[in-house]
């Protein structure tokens, strides 16, 4: 599988308590399919972070990646910003 394939999302971290683990929020904007107006929708996604590095409030990069955990399927590949 070519690296370049992976699916890469930006987020928000929530939560870093976990060991290895982040919890991200990742925000779209969506139009409705009735009214068209713009709505935010988002999702939390579980991501391995192998040294422990972030901290909630960062801004991510997460990556898809083979299952690590029955919830981790993704792992953080950059921190963009520190809270």
């Amino acid at each position: 599988m070519d690296k370049s394939s992976r699916k890469q999302l930006k987020g928000i971290v929530l939560d870093s308590k976990m060991e290895k683990t982040a919890v991200v929020e990742v925000a779209r904007r969506i139009p409705h399919p009735v009214y068209k107006k713009y709505i935010i929708k988002s999702k939390k996604y579980y991501a391995h972070d192998s040294e422990n590095k972030t901290t909630a409030g960062d801004r991510v990069v997460i990556v898809e990646s083979r299952p690590r955990s029955k919830m981790k399927k993704w792992f953080v590949k950059e921190i963009q910003k520190n809270s």
